[in-house]
């Protein structure tokens, strides 16, 4: 079972996720079925955690690092302030055809990871499934992660062909995608 405090934490990740494109994200940008399917994991999770908190769904086994959670849930939402405080000018929302960017950020969490969003939602993902294992946590987390990928990919792609290509492609040699880059 999720101790309520647990569940708490992890709701309140869930909540600024999907609050982000309510007061961040630029106002012209239109919900489509890419942003629906990449964000399904993101409003399917949270309903995991209550049912398995209301015992409608039972962990796949019981054990004792549910705790390792916390961190991952705080380090979500501290990468996420982190990163609204990095930008100047709102950013398109996901998926967007008129989602050009103006500019290149490379400072603040940018300046280790190239898609700092991404990551913090990963991590989210990843809480929930530490939190409860069940199979519907394990694959928000996958689906996640890969619908994830495949939007930096394609995000990567239109700022390698944009005014920004040069600078961009240095940037992307010195930073991971989600992850700081280890080694050179």
């Amino acid at each position: 079972m999720i101790a309520n405090s647990l569940l708490l934490l992890l709701l309140c990740n869930f909540v600024a996720i999907g609050l982000l494109p309510m007061f961040f994200f630029r106002k012209d940008g239109k919900y489509n079925l890419r942003w629906l399917l990449t964000g399904a994991p993101f409003f399917v999770a949270p309903v995991a955690l209550l049912l398995g908190r209301m015992d409608v769904l039972l962990p796949m086994f019981n054990h004792g690092i549910q705790l390792l959670a916390v961190p991952l849930a705080v380090l979500s939402i501290s990468l996420m302030a982190m990163t609204v405080g990095s930008h100047r000018i709102p950013l398109a929302l996901w998926h967007q055809d008129n989602d050009a960017p103006q500019e290149l950020v490379t400072w603040g969490p940018y300046t280790v990871v190239r898609h700092p969003f991404y990551t913090s939602f990963i991590l989210a993902l990843l809480a929930a499934a530490i939190a409860f294992p069940h199979p519907l946590t394990l694959v928000c987390l996958l689906y996640g992660t890969a619908s994830l990928t495949l939007t930096a990919i394609r995000e990567e792609r239109r700022l390698s062909s944009s005014v920004f290509a040069a600078e961009y492609t240095r940037y992307m040699n010195n930073s991971g995608r989600f992850f700081p880059r280890i080694l050179p």
